[in-house]
């Protein structure tokens, strides 16, 4: 079977189910705290979102003219609209998908991070992850995007506790993990 087909395959057969098992409820909890937590040093917002599978429309553009990785990437950035994530007040949402029939990760970030940072700098956090995942090390893989997309963003919009009215950096987007 071509690695086409096998991947049309392992998208047709994963569904929610599939991100409940790889992502349980402890762990959902615990990189909601780890997003709080993060936000508490920096005013960006920080979303993820973990999907087990393309959606059929996605599948059926799989050919000469695209790859199921930037298959995955135009999935991100349509989450990216859709989760609102570009409508922060910084401009300095990120989002943090994981699709877990490829075991891909794509980070999008808003115009007010990426004039910060590199695409090559975004490039090697994704590749730093990538073993976690391919390992279905899920929680590894997440909580090091945490990480590393916090210090991104608390290296350009750190808040300063002692000066910083913490009224002023709302937590405007929902801390816990979307699972599709």
């Amino acid at each position: 079977m071509t690695n086409k087909l096998k991947s049309f395959v392992r998208h047709l057969w994963l569904d929610a189910a599939d991100t409940r098992r790889a992502i349980p409820p402890d762990m959902l909890k615990r990189l909601a705290q780890r997003v709080a937590a993060s936000e508490q040093r920096h005013n960006g917002q920080i979303r993820i979102c973990v999907e087990s599978s393309l959606p059929i429309s996605y599948l059926w553009r799989l050919g000469k003219h695209h790859t199921m990785g930037a298959l995955a990437r135009q999935r991100a950035v349509m989450l990216f609209g859709k989760l609102r994530v570009w409508d922060t007040e910084h401009n300095n949402g990120v989002l943090i998908y994981l699709l877990l029939a490829e075991h891909a990760i794509e980070i999008v970030a808003d115009r007010g991070l990426r004039q910060h940072v590199s695409p090559a700098q975004w490039q090697a956090m994704l590749a730093r992850m990538a073993t976690a995942f391919r390992d279905k090390r899920y929680e590894d893989g997440l909580t090091q995007a945490i990480e590393e997309t916090s210090e991104a963003l608390m290296e350009h919009f750190a808040v300063n506790h002692a000066t910083d009215d913490p009224k002023a950096h709302p937590n405007e987007l929902p801390d816990t993990p979307l699972l599709l």
